[in-house]
């Protein structure tokens, strides 16, 4: 039985090798661009096609990409469709089987943030030393 009680993980390209690795190791509750599940995100899909996707569907977005949710586009993409994101790792280069060790030693947690922070837009970053939130700088292009 998963932890994971109806969530669904969506590992981007930066981290199709850790979305690949959950998958074949029995988890159906993880997809990436290209699973045979999601034909609307194959490889390659821009960006801001597949946080739309992801935002919408309520996934929880793991990711290597440290820029995502700094350019304007893609922040305002995390604001208006609620994207709730895990940047995983740390400032090192890391294979896939680190990060999935990472992600299984810190999934209950994982698990309690995604209850407690609910609806996005929120990251966070997960690291060998535990989780801890990320900012995200305000809405741009939105008046408020």
């Amino acid at each position: 039985m998963s932890l994971n009680q109806g969530r669904v993980y969506f590992a981007d390209e930066n981290s199709l090798g850790l979305g690949k690795l959950l998958c074949r190791s029995g988890r159906s509750d993880v997809f990436y661009p290209g699973h045979p599940g999601i034909p609307e995100i194959p490889r390659g899909t821009d960006d801001l096609v597949w946080l739309e996707v992801a935002g919408s569907r309520g996934w929880i977005v793991l990711s290597r990409e440290r820029r995502i949710r700094t350019r304007p586009a893609e922040l305002r993409a995390y604001h208006e469709h609620g994207v709730r994101s895990v940047w995983i790792g740390g400032k090192r280069d890391m294979s896939p089987h680190d990060q999935a060790d990472i992600f299984i030693q810190h999934e209950s947690r994982l698990i309690r943030e995604i209850i407690e922070r609910g609806p996005g837009p929120w990251a966070l970053t997960m690291t060998s030393t535990g989780i801890r939130p990320l900012t995200l700088r305000g809405n741009p292009g939105i008046a408020g």
